[in-house]
C-alpha cells in the first residue's frame, strides 16, 4: 500500500548538512505551508513540548536500511534491526522528535532541539501530554546510551 502525505510546514534551521551529534541548544522555526492559517497553531504556546513528525528529505535513498546493522557502523555496538534504532536511514525516512516550544508567532512555531535540517518537510505537530508518555520506567541497552552521549550536547 502506498501512502501519500503533504507537508504541513517546513523547518528553518541553522543546519543544512547531516550531523549525528550536538543538537543541544538549537532553535528552529517551523513555518506552516500555504493553506494552513495561523489559527492552526492556537493554543500550542500553552504546552511546554511538541512532537514533530518530519521527513528526512536530504537522505540518499541508496543509504536506506531495511535489515540490521551496527549503529553508526561502530564495531563495538551490536548489530540490531533498523526498528531497534532511531537512525535517519529508515525505510520511510520518517523522523520524530519531542521539542521544547519556544514561542508562536503567527504561522511560525519556534522550537528548541529539533534535530531536523533546514528545509525539512514537517508532516505533523502534536502537543506532548504527560498521559501519552511512558507510564513506567524506560529501559534501553547500554550501547544506545553511549550512542546518545553527545547527541543533545551543545557544540
Amino acid at each position: 500500500m502506498n501512502v501519500q502525505m503533504k507537508a504541513i510546514g517546513f523547518v528553518e534551521a541553522a543546519r543544512a548538512a547531516i550531523e549525528d551529534d550536538f543538537w543541544g541548544g538549537e532553535e528552529s522555526c517551523i513555518t506552516l505551508a500555504d493553506g494552513f492559517p495561523a489559527e492552526a497553531l492556537n493554543g500550542l504556546e500553552e504546552f511546554s513540548h511538541v512532537e514533530v513528525l518530519f521527513y528526512f528529505h536530504s537522505l540518499d535513498a541508496a543509504k536506506i536500511v531495511t535489515g540490521a546493522r551496527r549503529p553508526r557502523n561502530n564495531p563495538a555496538w551490536p548489530e540490531v534491526g533498523v526498528f531497534a534504532q532511531r537512525t535517519k536511514n529508515r525505510p520511510n525516512r520518517m523522523g520524530i522528535t519531542i521539542c521544547r516550544v519556544a514561542r508562536v508567532e503567527g504561522r511560525k512555531l519556534y522550537v528548541r532541539e529539533l534535530d531536523a535540517l533546514d528545509g525539512t518537510p514537517v508532516l505533523d505537530i502534536k502537543p506532548v501530554m504527560a498521559e501519552f508518555l511512558p507510564r513506567v520506567a524506560v529501559r534501553q541497552p547500554a550501547w544506545s546510551r553511549e550512542l546518545m552521549r553527545e547527541y543533545w550536547a551543545v557544540k
